[in-house]
């Protein structure tokens, strides 16, 4: 396992790297000089050749005066000792500028995960149960509909019944105004704001994954071996759990996986609507003004991320199935 394991992390650095070259030279290649509008605010202030000494001198700081191979270089070698660049927007290292951000997002992220895993798992595998019955057709009705519906339409609609219709959570923000520290009133104010997010995210989500563990658990229950242990008089717990679910987790997990991979680049959208202090909040802020070097950041932070789940979604099969050889 421990040489599999080596082998997956090699070839995940290969792969690494090789997104990284593309991405590099892709947003190198789109319209827009970054030294620019670094200097346009002094545009108006300085004379013509004052400003020519200053675009000349913001491009040396941006590293633009180099050929392209030798910026990759010297962006990918920063970028593994940290350094993650200069942000032209905010005028400051990229490194502090995503740090609380991206805490932000993945505490919003891990509550919508749990809230997900909480509530999708049972549903499923109750309404594989009572497979047709009322409650399972009133599931896939709100399934489908939440399916179907983009994440920025539930958040509008949930923020016209949740705030505006009965104003029980706040709109926007992390913070009540004034509210600043690091007491449990503070942290619970943060609560109450993520609140709403949270909530529009676990919805979102629970259409597609709840529709995948009711088909695995069908499937499953069909099978020989299961009518073979009710016949045996196990009792249905244990057949459904023990049987069963273990069984069903095969496909489950590859759903699963490609999800928590796809709800952090999902959160842009959500915390763009409800202004949270998250990346996918100053990703979309730094596409806005052409911040590359910020958007880079937070593009391969996204690859690592859908890198270690590629792995994780490897070694998980291996747990569910040990008939899985993890050397193949």
């Amino acid at each position: 396992m421990a040489k599999y394991i080596l082998k997956r992390l090699l070839y995940l650095v290969f792969v690494f790297f090789i997104v990284s070259i593309i991405m590099f030279f892709i947003y190198k290649s789109v319209p827009g000089d970054p030294a620019r509008m670094m200097i346009d605010s002094s545009k108006q202030s300085v004379d013509p050749e004052r400003y020519e000494q200053m675009y000349q001198a913001a491009r040396e700081q941006l590293g633009l005066d180099k050929p392209l191979p030798v910026q990759y270089v010297s962006w990918i070698t920063n970028m593994l000792k940290g350094d993650l660049g200069f942000s032209t927007q905010y005028r400051q290292p990229v490194s502090q500028i995503v740090g609380v951000p991206m805490g932000n997002t993945i505490m919003l992220n891990l509550v919508s995960m749990v809230l997900v895993f909480l509530i999708t798992i049972p549903l499923g595998i109750i309404t594989a149960v009572k497979k047709n019955s009322p409650l399972d057709n009133a599931v896939q009705v709100g399934t489908v509909v939440g399916y179907s519906l983009p994440s920025f339409v539930i958040a509008l609609l949930f923020i016209f019944l949740f705030a505006n219709l009965m104003p029980i959570f706040p709109i926007s923000g992390m913070n009540a105004p004034g509210m600043t520290g690091d007491g449990m009133d503070v942290f619970l104010d943060r609560m109450y704001h993520m609140a709403l997010p949270c909530i529009v995210m676990t919805f979102a989500s629970l259409g597609g994954i709840t529709r995948y563990v009711r088909a695995a658990m069908i499937d499953v229950l069909r099978q020989d071996y299961i009518r073979t242990a009710r016949a045996k008089g196990l009792r249905e717990k244990v057949v459904i759990y023990s049987h069963a679910f273990r069984n069903a987790l095969i496909p489950i997990v590859t759903v699963l996986t490609g999800w928590l991979v796809s709800v952090f680049g999902g959160s842009v959208v959500i915390e763009t609507i409800f202004l949270w202090n998250g990346i996918g909040k100053v990703l979309y802020d730094a596409l806005m003004q052409r911040d590359f070097m910020v958007v880079l950041a937070m593009q391969m932070f996204y690859v690592i991320i859908t890198l270690a789940g590629n792995l994780l979604m490897d070694l998980a099969y291996m747990l569910v199935d040990p008939r899985v050889k993890l050397g193949n």
